[in-house]
């Protein structure tokens, strides 16, 4: 059940969803999170230790970081203000810190 007051991580979003949220100039850039979700949002069904998340992130921030989506990514968590996940290559901590969108790379 998803709950309509808590952002949808994009790597859980369907097609349609990205599409509608991220179309530019009529091509949608397809967010690399989509092919290993649990990697950005983090297991389902079990508990990570401390060593298990920071690898994780770790990795997620990897792949976020050559993401063509990343700029669009970054828009959407500084407007949802995301509680968890690894969003544009951050945490919600970290997005929640930033006042401009050049910190978060996305002018590089």
């Amino acid at each position: 059940m998803v709950r309509s007051n808590v952002p949808i991580h994009p790597s859980r979003m369907s097609l349609d969803q990205v599409e509608a949220l991220w179309q530019a100039d009529g091509d949608t850039p397809l967010p690399e999170c989509t092919y290993d979700p649990d990697l950005h949002t983090g297991p389902r069904a079990t508990i990570e230790t401390t060593a298990e998340r920071a690898a994780r992130e770790s990795v997620a921030r990897d792949v976020c970081s050559t993401c063509p989506a990343r700029a669009l990514c970054g828009l959407y968590a500084l407007t949802v203000r995301p509680a968890s996940g690894i969003w544009a290559g951050h945490t919600p901590a970290e997005l929640a810190a930033y006042d401009a969108m050049p910190v978060l790379g996305v002018a590089s």
